[in-house]
């Protein structure tokens, strides 16, 4: 007999504790549709309307795709109407999203970038999902600002989605990190990796050497380091988009660092569902993600799109990171 296939929602529906049996649940697996969805597209890309920018800007002051507006949209789409959640946050949406009225508001918030990394699109580079679960301060009360803006160390689940030369769909809810790959032929996501842990000797790291000019001098040297270290040496892959990049590492063990510079003395990446969720899958996962100071984890968001450094990956290799940067090492 061969090995057994076991789907996204059987292994969803036996690893989950009691509790979360019903929306939690449910919930990942609603993301998984949408991740289905944003793959058809994907895959066609350069055969329908949905390469070049909409023509319009988001919150970010950045260039909408079109495949950016719809992978918002059928994120939204498939979560505003289901019981589940209270409120929803999106990369691509200016404010926090209430749960229209006319529908039954659940338990849980959904914080989203819908498609990271859609520079990449048109050259048909690897794209991603990421998003992030938290459960309602106050279960009775409608959804509120404050149930959005939450540090990561309050997260329940995260998880994110990479397109490319296969469809991956990559959680932990707390028990791990496991990977489903989408079987085209059958429409479903299968369980191909359990417990996804960052090997203990790591093999890259994720930086844009491109800019290293605008970089502090703490982040100079230790970019220097991670290009001389000898033990282990280690070899540059960037991708620019950090579910790709992130994915990799968690693979072979490394670093993704988007550091502060001249242009973004406060970081590029948001902290509340970006950083936040990538930081509770590496911790998940026996590695670290910082801002170069502390915990990605443990910093409160002030506002929905705020953004931080990041440093995320393999533990000893972020840890060095926060050496260097806080003048620690030479």
């Amino acid at each position: 007999m061969g090995k057994a296939l076991i789907t996204i929602e059987r292994f969803l529906l036996d690893r989950q504790p009691q509790y979360a049996k019903g929306d939690l649940t449910t919930l990942f697996y609603d993301i998984a549709l949408a991740g289905k969805l944003i793959a058809t597209k994907t895959r066609r890309a350069g055969l329908i309307d949905i390469l070049g920018n909409e023509g319009t800007t988001n919150v970010q002051g950045e260039s909408q795709k079109k495949l950016d507006v719809y992978a918002d949209d059928t994120i939204y789409s498939l979560n505003d109407h289901t019981g589940r959640l209270c409120a929803m946050v999106s990369e691509e949406r200016e404010n926090w999203l209430p749960i229209p009225k006319k529908y039954q508001k659940g338990n849980y918030i959904l914080v989203y970038d819908p498609l990271d990394g859609s520079s990449n699109i048109d050259a048909n580079v690897t794209i991603g999902t990421i998003f992030g679960i938290f459960r309602a301060i106050d279960v009775e009360k409608r959804g509120r600002l404050e149930d959005c803006l939450r540090c990561g160390r309050d997260l329940v689940a995260a998880g994110y989605i990479v397109y490319g030369a296969s469809t991956m769909f990559i959680y932990s809810a707390g028990d791990g990190v496991h990977a489903f790959t989408l079987d085209p032929e059958i429409g479903e996501f299968l369980l191909t990796r359990e417990n996804l842990r960052f090997p203990e000797t790591p093999t890259y790291y994720s930086l844009n050497m491109g800019i290293y000019s605008a970089w502090e001098p703490g982040v100079q040297k230790y970019a220097d380091w991670l290009q001389t270290c000898p033990q282990p040496k280690l070899s540059q892959r960037y991708i620019g988009s950090l579910a790709a990049d992130f994915h990799r590492n968690l693979l072979y063990g490394g670093i993704y660092g988007y550091p502060a510079d001249a242009k973004s003395p406060q970081g590029k990446i948001r902290l509340l569902y970006e950083a936040g969720p990538m930081a509770f899958l590496a911790d998940q996962a026996g590695g670290y993600g910082s801002n170069g100071y502390q915990s990605l984890l443990e910093i409160q968001p002030e506002t929905v799109h705020q953004r931080t450094p990041v440093f995320v990956g393999s533990r000893s290799l972020v840890e060095r990171a926060e050496e260097f940067i806080r003048g620690k090492a030479s």
